[in-house]
C-alpha cells in the first residue's frame, strides 16, 4: 500500500509505502505542486465524554454504547482518545469504567482507548469552579474509592483531574503519581501556593485552562495566571470558538507555547448530532448551527460539540500559526504528555503505520475527508 500527501512533520511531499502493517520507505517527491493530501498521525484526545448520541456518563452506560463512541469518533480523525468520567455517584462511575473495559475486550477498540480520565470528583464545591459537575456528588479524595475504580478498570486509569485545594489532595496526588496516573489541575478554586505545592508533587496538566472558573476573578493573582506561569505545566484548551475567546486562546498558547499545549475536545454526547433541542442533564438544551451546546434561550454553555479536527481549523485561524503546528497540538504533544512520544510521535521508516489522511484547503483553512489507517 502507498500514500502519497505531504508529511506534516516536513511539510514535505513523499510517498509512504506500508508493508507488513509498518511504514517500509518515505521517498521524497517532486515539490513542483505541494499535495493538499497531508498525512498525520492519528489524533489524541485526552478528554472526551461521549459522542454522536452516546453519553460515557449517562445513567447505565453499556459497552455497546462506548465501542459506538468510539467507532463515530473515528470518523472525524481522532484515532485514539481516553474516555473521561465525570463526577458522580460512586457506584455509576464504576459502572462506567467497567462498560469501558468490557468495550476494550474488543481489539478495535481497545487499540483506540488508551486509558480512561477521571475528572472529579475531587474538585471543588464552589459555583464556577464546580462547572456542570452536580454538587452533591463532590466530595474528598478517597484512595480506597479510587483503588476500586482502578481495579475494575484494570488499571486503565491513567488521568485523573482534580483540586489540589481540597483536604487530602497533596497526599492523594502523591499517590497517583507513584501508581503512573498523570494529575490535571482542573475545577479549581487554588490560590498561587496551592498550585505550586501540587506541581512540587507531581500534578503535569492544567485541564481545559480558563474553564471551569469564576465568571468574574481578581486581576492578580489568580488560578488561571498562575497555571499559565508554571513552565512545567501542559496546558489543555477547548478550542471551538465559545468556551474560549479567540484572543484568549492565542495569548494563552503564545503564554504555554506550542511544547505544553493540548488541544481537546471535551465533547459531550451531543458532538457529532444535528442541530436542534434536546434533554441533557434534566435540562433543555440548544445544539447551534455553529456547534454550540447551551440551555435553551440563554447563553449559558452546556458542554461542547467540537471535534479536533475543527479546533485544529480554529487554531490555526486564531493563532495564525501553521497547519502542523496546530495538528502537532493533537498529536506530538499529547504524546509527549502521555509518554508515547515513540510509538505516536514524528512518522518513521519502521514504525507501525497507524496513519490519519486529509485534504487541507489553504484558502478556506478547512479541513476535509479524514481517514484514519490503523493498524495497530
Amino acid at each position: 500500500m502507498k500514500i502519497v500527501g505531504r508529511l506534516v512533520d516536513s511539510a514535505e511531499n513523499v510517498e509512504l509505502e506500508i508493508k507488513n502493517g509498518q511504514i517500509y520507505s518515505i521517498v521524497p517527491q517532486p515539490a513542483t505542486k505541494p499535495s493538499r493530501t497531508w498525512i498525520s498521525r492519528p489524533l489524541i484526545d485526552i478528554q472526551i465524554n461521549g459522542f454522536g448520541g452516546y453519553d460515557l456518563n449517562a445513567e447505565n452506560t453499556t459497552a455497546h454504547d462506548v465501542s459506538q463512541m468510539v467507532e463515530s469518533v473515528h470518523e472525524t480523525g481522532t484515532g485514539y482518545l481516553y474516555p473521561t468520567i465525570i463526577t458522580g455517584a460512586s457506584q455509576q462511575t464504576a459502572q462506567a469504567i467497567s462498560a469501558i473495559h468490557q468495550a476494550s475486550q474488543d481489539q478495535s477498540i481497545g487499540r483506540a482507548i488508551l486509558g480512561i480520565h477521571i475528572e472529579g470528583p475531587y474538585i471543588s464545591s464552589i459555583d464556577g469552579p464546580r462547572g456542570a459537575h452536580p454538587k452533591r456528588h463532590v466530595r474528598t479524595p478517597n484512595w480506597d474509592e479510587f483503588r476500586r475504580w482502578q481495579d475494575i478498570a484494570h488499571g486503565k486509569i491513567k488521568i485523573c483531574t482534580l483540586a489540589p485545594e481540597v483536604e487530602g489532595a497533596l497526599p492523594f496526588i502523591e499517590k497517583l503519581v507513584a501508581s503512573d496516573v498523570i494529575v490535571g489541575i482542573g475545577h479549581t478554586n487554588a490560590m498561587t501556593e496551592q498550585i505550586q505545592n501540587a506541581i512540587s508533587v507531581g500534578a503535569e496538566l492544567s485541564t481545559h485552562l480558563g474553564n471551569a472558573a469564576h465568571a468574574l476573578i481578581r486581576r492578580h493573582p489568580n488560578y488561571i495566571w498562575d497555571q499559565l506561569a508554571e513552565d512545567s505545566l501542559f496546558a489543555s484548551l477547548i478550542v471551538d470558538g465559545h468556551h474560549l475567546p479567540a484572543n484568549v486562546v492565542k495569548s494563552m498558547i503564545r503564554a504555554k507555547g506550542l511544547r505544553k499545549t493540548i488541544l481537546i475536545s471535551d465533547a459531550v454526547h451531543l458532538a457529532g448530532m444535528k442541530p436542534g433541542r434536546y434533554r441533557f442533564t434534566n435540562h433543555e438544551v440548544e445544539l447551534t448551527t455553529d456547534k454550540c451546546v447551551k440551555l435553551y434561550g440563554t447563553n449559558y454553555l452546556a458542554g461542547s460539540a467540537l471535534t479536533l479536527i475543527k479546533g485544529i481549523e480554529n487554531t490555526v485561524r486564531f493563532c495564525q500559526i501553521e497547519l502542523p503546528q496546530a495538528v502537532s497540538l493533537a498529536t506530538q504533544i499529547p504524546a509527549e504528555l502521555l509518554d508515547l512520544k515513540d510509538k505516536m510521535g514524528k512518522i518513521k521508516v519502521g514504525q507501525a503505520a497507524n496513519l490519519l489522511t486529509f485534504e487541507w484547503d489553504e484558502l478556506s483553512q478547512l479541513i476535509s475527508e479524514p481517514k484514519l489507517h490503523l493498524i495497530n
